[in-house]
């Protein structure tokens, strides 16, 4: 009985490491700066494309009754500023002002109060529900911003850097608990948004009898690029299709093992590079592989783009990686 006890206690106590290594570990707070880069560039695209019809999508004469909106918040934690905001120059200037918290997030600048900022604004217009103009775009856009509020996104690749250089700082940041915190909420976040998209394709039928690709493929509302010639390979529509459900399903499991996980990674530029490509949605693609890119080390991220941003910071004259 005392040797149960003993390894009971043995496997406890490397369980509690496991858990503190795996939340508590401080790591390179690179890839967290390099998504917070990539996530305020497709904020602000999305958003300024709004632009080209704001009053359409927001304003009070717009797609959408303001009673038909203030129904669909009932019973929902909402932040709907727009009925108050109007159709003129207030709604505009609201706009704009968004607009420039999303490019300062994605240069960098006041990085720790400007990702707060983007976020609860980026839920203000996602809250505001449009629809035809409400995708998984503006989720996962949300998503992301949420996480870069958590640690230090304006660690690397930032004007933040670039000024503390210039000031004659130690600008080179130290490892970060906050920023692993973030990166393992955002890896445990997606195995959970890939998981329930997989059992939700379980209802479908097309998923079950091979053909959902083809359907997805053929449909000329989405299409960019043309795949209809799979219609000559109807068993590669069938591996195509139960892949992706077996992809999705089990992604939760296969990409924490370190053998498995270039693997993974590698199928997710695959499948979410053919739905940019061959389905007109190049923006929710780059989206989810920004999110896939919180599974990337700090040192294949810096091997990447480290050499560009130096590049920059000797243009902009700071002497030093941004």
């Amino acid at each position: 009985m005392k040797n149960l006890f003993a390894a009971f206690r043995g496997y406890l106590t490397d369980l509690i490491a496991a858990w503190d290594s795996f939340w508590f570990t401080p790591v390179d707070p690179a890839v967290l700066s390099a998504i917070r880069v990539v996530t305020g560039a497709l904020l602000l695209w999305t958003h300024l494309i709004w632009t080209l019809d704001l009053g359409a999508f927001f304003g009070p004469e717009g797609w959408v009754a303001p009673e038909i909106a203030a129904a669909t918040h009932v019973g929902r934690m909402t932040i709907d500023i727009f009925p108050w905001l109007g159709g003129g120059w207030l709604l505009g200037l609201f706009h704009a002002f968004s607009l420039i918290v999303f490019f300062l997030l994605m240069i960098g600048w006041a990085s720790r109060v400007v990702a707060v900022l983007a976020f609860v604004l980026a839920v203000m217009y996602a809250t505001h529900v449009t629809p035809g103009a409400f995708f998984g775009l503006d989720k996962i856009n949300c998503l992301l911003a949420m996480y870069t509020l958590l640690g230090p996104c304006g660690a690397r690749y930032s004007l933040d850097r670039l000024l503390r250089r210039r000031r004659g700082e130690n600008a080179d940041p130290p490892a970060s608990v906050s920023a692993n915190i973030a990166l393992r909420l955002l890896q445990l976040h997606l195995c959970v948004v890939y998981l329930f998209s997989g059992l939700g394709k379980l209802q479908g039928v097309r998923w079950w009898d091979g053909t959902a690709t083809w359907f997805a493929v053929a449909n000329t509302e989405y299409r960019s690029l043309d795949f209809t010639w799979l219609a000559n390979h109807l068993w590669l529509v069938d591996l195509l299709t139960h892949a992706t459900v077996f992809w999705e399903l089990f992604y939760c499991v296969i990409v924490w093992p370190r053998l498995a996980r270039p693997w993974v990674l590698l199928t997710a530029v695959g499948m979410h590079g053919f739905i940019g490509l061959g389905m007109g949605m190049p923006e929710f693609a780059l989206a989810m592989l920004v999110a896939n890119a919180a599974f990337l080390s700090p040192e294949l991220v810096r091997g990447l783009l480290d050499p560009v941003a130096n590049r920059v910071a000797g243009l902009l004259g700071g002497g030093g990686s941004t």
